[in-house]
């Protein structure tokens, strides 16, 4: 079995004395796509805003490809990206900024032209690259986030929501990146209340009820 790209050991988190995520540990690994799939309120954000460092557990630790997200922050964040179901941006940068931003920011600007130009077509915003994100329609704006998520190298991809706001057209594609990034031995988990998707994926389920994990 390889090295898992993404652990979780001993995780919990708690708001005061609500426990949000009750003590849980999993194992992603290369070539795995997991949909976290439960009712609202289950846990399923907190997880993982707790597995991509936005926030820290209560107890327990994470692991990107072997790194420590909370002691060595740096070098797994590089491994990991996350798309939250509602992405920030910077107001001040257009759509083709934000990918500019994005490949300066970890070191891959070289050729970004080039792959920026092609994942806005794949995805429609291209005729958008000069808009700022206050002028994107929701929808745009997941998919300006899912495009940020692709423009860098990463190891492990953590959505939360992704298809939500997404068409049709735009959730097909989506897929077929997701399959392709698995097929180039990513890790990926992704939450939806859309049980096809594990289906389509071919992935596990996984199930989050009143903070408690069912990976089986």
């Amino acid at each position: 079995m390889t090295q898992p790209l993404l652990q979780a050991k001993g995780l919990t988190r708690s708001f005061g004395e609500f426990q949000a995520v009750h003590t849980l540990d999993l194992e992603i690994h290369p070539g795995e796509i997991v949909v976290l799939t439960g009712p609202n309120g289950s846990g399923k954000t907190t997880l993982l805003f707790c597995l991509s460092g936005l926030l820290r557990p209560t107890r327990g630790n994470v692991l990107v490809e072997g790194y420590d997200l909370y002691q060595n922050e740096r070098e797994a964040k590089k491994r990991l990206t996350f798309v939250p179901d509602v992405p920030r941006f910077y107001q001040e940068l257009t759509t083709w900024e934000h990918l500019l931003f994005f490949s300066l920011a970890f070191g891959v600007e070289q050729g970004w032209e080039d792959r920026a130009e092609t994942i806005l077509r794949e995805f429609g915003l291209w005729e958008s690259r000069d808009m700022y994100p206050h002028n994107l329609s929701r929808g745009m704006r997941l998919k300006l986030g899912i495009c940020l998520a692709l423009i860098r190298p990463f190891k492990v991809l953590l959505m939360d929501e992704p298809t939500s706001a997404v068409d049709p057209d735009g959730v097909d594609l989506f897929l077929q990146k997701l399959m392709m990034l698995r097929d180039n031995g990513r890790a990926i988990l992704l939450t939806s209340h859309d049980l096809r998707l594990v289906e389509r994926l071919g992935g596990k389920a996984w199930r989050m009820e009143q903070g408690r994990l069912r990976t089986g």
